[in-house]
């Protein structure tokens, strides 16, 4: 009887709880990914560049391609619509100042300059002749291509002070680096990078229509620091419905049936979602991005009562150089050339005339 009275009185207790909790959270898209812990990742991270460059020591010397560095270039001004002429090198400052903080640390700054000036070199020998949409130039200064800022306007920009505490770093990494690009197997390669990849970067093949063999996943474990590591955004379950039914149809989804509707496909081998199924309908993680405007496709959702959160991990495509983690590396002693290494795989760090 006394056992039975405690049961009643559990169940009773439970029952009030539940009673006093009405957002109980529902999480679904939750992926069963095994992935290694941060220290085994550095741990990995650490030993590949030691085989690779030996970490921690002088940069190496480059060897020189027969490759002249163009002195002036033409750039689409998306602002004005006009088409500019810059001095090559000049150019990839304001590229460098717009595209990566000032405050990072100066190896990462470095790769920064070198994937820029590899960027427009084989923009350069992709558009020749430019192209039609940039007015005959083969560049523009939007996130279309890699984003250009004028000094002047960085200085109108940025707080009093930043260009007298940061004009000079930004000047060096670029100085410093001057004639570098990177190759793969002889050939200029096509540098992709993004915030941050949120612990591992993607495959090309999993975001993009080819696989790039230099454009493979790769750890990315020093992004501790990155502001948009973890980000979220929330709705309620009736603006998450009739956003999903106006871009797909008039599905059978209702706050009740979500987690049974909307089920996982694939993933990447960076641990992001490449295809949901909403009611049988197959939808990309970069088609839910875009529909939500997410910051990545490494996503889930909890239902919470009436409110339906997306969290999200990483900030952009994913694809080639985190910036956050070359930041992160570089922190760690990483030099530049290592850094470019680790992210772009197979390639070759080499000197125009």
């Amino acid at each position: 009887m006394i056992f039975l009275l405690n049961h009643l009185i559990y169940a009773l207790v439970v029952f009030i709880v539940l009673m006093a909790v009405p957002n109980l959270s529902l999480n679904f898209l939750e992926r069963k990914v095994n992935m290694p812990d941060a220290a085994e990742i550095t741990e990995g991270v650490e030993e590949n560049i030691k085989n690779d460059t030996g970490i921690f020591e002088e940069y190496e010397k480059l060897s020189v391609v027969d490759i002249e560095e163009p002195k002036m270039i033409k750039v689409y001004n998306a602002k004005t619509n006009q088409v500019m002429k810059i001095d090559f090198e000049e150019y990839l400052k304001g590229v460098v100042a717009s595209e990566m903080p000032a405050n990072f640390n100066e190896e990462a700054l470095k790769a920064q300059a070198v994937t820029a000036r590899t960027y427009l070199l084989y923009r350069l020998k992709k558009y020749p002749d430019g192209q039609t949409e940039h007015n005959g130039a083969p560049v523009c200064t939007s996130t279309h291509c890699q984003v250009w800022t004028s000094k002047d306007d960085l200085i109108a920009s940025h707080e009093e002070g930043w260009y007298k505490q940061y004009w000079g770093k930004i000047e060096n990494s670029v100085n410093s680096t001057k004639g570098q690009i990177l190759t793969y197997e002889g050939k200029v390669i096509e540098p992709l990078f993004h915030s941050t990849s949120g612990g591992k970067t993607e495959n090309s093949e999993d975001v993009f229509s080819s696989s790039v063999p230099y454009l493979k996943s790769v750890e990315s474990p020093y992004e501790g620091e990155a502001p948009k590591l973890h980000d979220s955004v929330k709705m309620t379950v009736d603006e998450f419905i009739n956003k999903i039914k106006s871009a797909y149809g008039d599905l059978n989804i209702t706050r009740d049936n979500l987690k049974e509707k909307v089920q996982l496909g694939q993933v990447s081998k960076g641990g992001k979602i490449k295809t949901i199924y909403i009611d049988g309908t197959e939808v990309t993680g970069r088609d839910m991005r875009s529909l939500f405007n997410l910051n990545s496709t490494d996503f889930s959702f909890v239902q919470s009562g009436d409110e339906i959160e997306i969290l999200t991990t990483g900030y952009g495509h994913g694809v080639g150089m985190s910036q956050w983690g070359a930041d992160g590396m570089a922190e760690n002693g990483y030099n530049y050339q290592q850094i470019l290494k680790h992210y772009f795989t197979g390639t070759e760090i080499v000197s125009m005339k």
